[in-house]
């Protein structure tokens, strides 16, 4: 079974960034709100800003599912969380990309 099953509808997706709080990072920043449902869903969003290439685009848009998926299990449920890159991303390693994901995820207190 996939861990990115449930899908954001538009409204839920505009909801997330009229009403959610936001933390910003280096190459990326956190929009989060909770919802009423058992598990997390998540959001990756990479725009033209960051590169005109979709090619680099979806690099890094699997770059920030590989760093949420390797820390799912531990983040509590009941969450929607949007992460959104900044232009900054292009040229971090992944190492760099998942390790202020981490740090973002602990400043929130959304680990376990």
């Amino acid at each position: 079974m996939p861990l990115f099953t449930k899908r954001f509808k538009k409204a839920d997706f505009n909801n997330l960034f009229e009403k959610g709080k936001t933390i910003a990072g280096e190459p990326v920043f956190l929009k989060f709100r909770r919802n009423n449902l058992k598990n997390n869903r998540f959001c990756f969003v990479v725009s033209l800003k960051v590169s005109k290439k979709s090619t680099i685009r979806n690099r890094i848009k699997r770059q920030l599912k590989n760093a949420v998926r390797e820390n799912i299990k531990n983040i509590k449920p009941g969450l929607d969380i949007a992460i959104i890159a900044k232009p900054g991303i292009i040229g971090k390693r992944y190492w760099e990309i998942k390790e202020e994901i981490e740090n973002l995820f602990q400043k929130l207190n959304l680990y376990k």
